[in-house]
């Protein structure tokens, strides 16, 4: 939707306006549907994109190809018909909301659940900042959907999961609560607020790692921020204490666009590649923007400035670190959750690893581990990782992943079993754009300034995909070590080229051991000189380093 932009402008709000005017510039050569509609796959996108549209043809600041006076038309144009379709029936079935998808007939499409749960609250932003253009009509329609909205109540529910739904319903308490003066609300927002910020804080966020909804978090406080009174210092402080703490869990994971480690969930724009990164375009600007934008959303209105030490951590990786964070997936509700460890190694080059444990996750979307790539133009998948198939998963889409896995890592090397029982489907790998060279038993490749070395168990095969090359294990059961380097690694010992790191590598073959066809463990020797020793079988410990089992000890919330 937008071309390549080698340079990166100076500052947050610079890189907002380039996004109001990038989005804008699309928005105004769509094509309209039927019902007057620029989309029918999700609802919301036709308000974000006329948001866009609306304050680019009124910002006579912002440099613009379209005639502003016809933008204003067409971006009213679908303004109106999106707040039509809102269920303005008090007393019906989601009384309200809006429709999520609108195919075939959009004014036949059922109000669904979602959409409101963030679109509410931006459309009263959007009033606050943009009414006063709006024509009558359009703002009196817009008064009247937000007016319906606080009537529907659909926030008006207690915190059980601590999950991005609550943290839109917390913001939505404290936005309407106060557009309409309703102190019982704000007060019930304000405790919500303290008590999620309280759990996240001693647990963990459940969603770790997941996208888009980490993104509805930033958004909705972010929002609530933006419309609190300037005399309330207490809710304000509580929203900046909230949009700090979010900020620095982005921070950890962070490299150059990329969500490095595990994620709980993640949809086709987020696997097997970063491409949801308007937010962080916004506020680090350490790499190119990208063509294609999955998820506009409000990246070019709202923004918060992350706390200094979150932005050093975030944009100084000249140094090799290890993130290791711990998460108690305890909530009121439900069964108890055992705790969770997640592990990251980030240097400027790549970043590796993931969770050491597999749960089920919501829709069984989980990511367990990764190797990731900074985010750059014209690469659309940034990740290289394995794994065994799993309920949902579908050839071409690598998602979806079966709990048939063990995994060690340690630093820049991963390994990982799997385990699958008879009939379960063998194991899938990714490999990111780059050269590969293809040898019995071990792919050597090189993506920009990282070499990878990905040692396998036994024969596979090769599927050439549009954004990535996937590898396909002949066997069930099976295992996999990857080792990763950067150039400066590789040039410090010795080897110029991926040949010559090829030549090197050969020379390290782990050693699989089998129980007949069942795999039972691997060992290796990494080029750092360590002993790697992973087991398949419940016996533990199962994952040694230089004979010492790995510890949790140092893995905090």
């Amino acid at each position: 939707m937008m071309g390549k932009d080698a340079a990166v402008p100076g500052t947050p709000r610079e890189r907002q306006r380039q996004l109001i005017i990038a989005i804008a510039e699309a928005a105004a050569e769509l094509p309209l549907l039927e019902g007057g509609l620029w989309f029918h796959d999700d609802v919301r996108n036709n308000f974000y994109y006329a948001s866009y549209l609306f304050a680019a043809a009124k910002d006579q600041s912002l440099d613009v190809t379209f005639d502003r006076i016809e933008a204003v038309s067409q971006a009213e144009g679908v303004l109106e018909r999106t707040l039509l379709l809102q269920n303005r029936v008090p007393g019906t079935k989601q009384y309200g909301h809006w429709p999520l998808g609108l195919a075939p007939v959009p004014a036949e499409a059922l109000p669904h659940e979602l959409p409101v749960e963030i679109m509410g609250s931006l459309m009263a932003y959007f009033r606050q900042r943009y009414g006063d253009a709006l024509s009558e009509r359009v703002r009196e329609l817009l008064d009247s959907a937000i007016e319906h909205v606080y009537a529907s109540g659909f926030f008006r529910k207690p915190l059980e999961y601590y999950g991005h739904h609550e943290a839109k319903y917390t913001a939505a308490k404290l936005i309407f609560g106060s557009l309409f003066g309703d102190k019982e609300l704000v007060e019930d927002g304000r405790a919500c607020l303290k008590e999620t910020l309280r759990y996240i804080r001693e647990s963990g966020m459940p969603e770790y790692g997941s996208l888009p909804w980490f993104w509805h978090w930033v958004q909705a406080y972010t929002c609530a921020l933006e419309m609190a009174g300037e005399s309330d210092e207490d809710l304000r402080s509580g929203l900046k204490e909230m949009l700090d703490y979010l900020w620095g869990q982005r921070a950890l994971f962070y490299l150059q666009g990329a969500w490095v480690g595990a994620h709980s969930r993640g949809w086709p724009h987020d696997v097997p590649g970063d491409a949801n990164v308007l937010h962080d375009y916004v506020q680090f600007g350490d790499f190119a923007l990208p063509e294609k934008m999955p998820r506009t959303e409000y990246a070019g209105f709202l923004y918060y400035e992350a706390p200094e030490a979150a932005r050093r951590l975030a944009l100084d990786r000249s140094q090799p670190s290890e993130a290791k964070k711990a998460t108690r997936k305890v909530v009121p509700v439900g069964p108890a959750q055992p705790e969770l460890h997640s592990y990251a190694y980030i240097t400027e080059d790549y970043a590796a690893g993931g969770l050491w444990e597999r749960v089920d996750e919501f829709d069984n979307e989980q990511l367990r581990w990764a190797y990731s790539l900074p985010v750059k133009p014209g690469r659309r998948v940034n990740r290289l990782y394995f794994f065994p198939p799993g309920d949902g998963y579908s050839e071409g889409d690598p998602r979806h992943q079966s709990r048939h896995m063990e995994v060690l890592y340690r630093r820049n090397v991963t390994a990982a079993l799997f385990t699958g029982p008879e009939g379960s489907p063998s194991p899938v790998g990714i490999l990111p754009p780059g050269t590969w060279l293809a040898k019995p038993r071990a792919l050597y490749g090189q993506t920009d300034s990282v070499y990878f070395a990905v040692y396998l168990s036994g024969e596979y095969g090769l599927t050439e995909r549009p954004d990535y090359t996937e590898v396909n294990l002949q066997q069930r059961q099976g295992g996999v070590i990857v080792e990763a380097l950067g150039a400066a690694e590789a040039s410090a010992a010795g080897i110029a080229g991926l040949e010559a790191f090829a030549e090197a590598m050969e020379t390290g073959q782990p050693a699989f051991d089998w129980d007949g066809s069942a795999i039972r463990s691997v060992a290796w020797d990494s080029s750092a000189g360590e002993r790697i020793f992973l087991a398949a079988g419940p016996e533990g410990p199962n994952a040694l380093v230089d004979g010492v089992p790995v510890s949790f000890e140092d893995y905090l919330v």
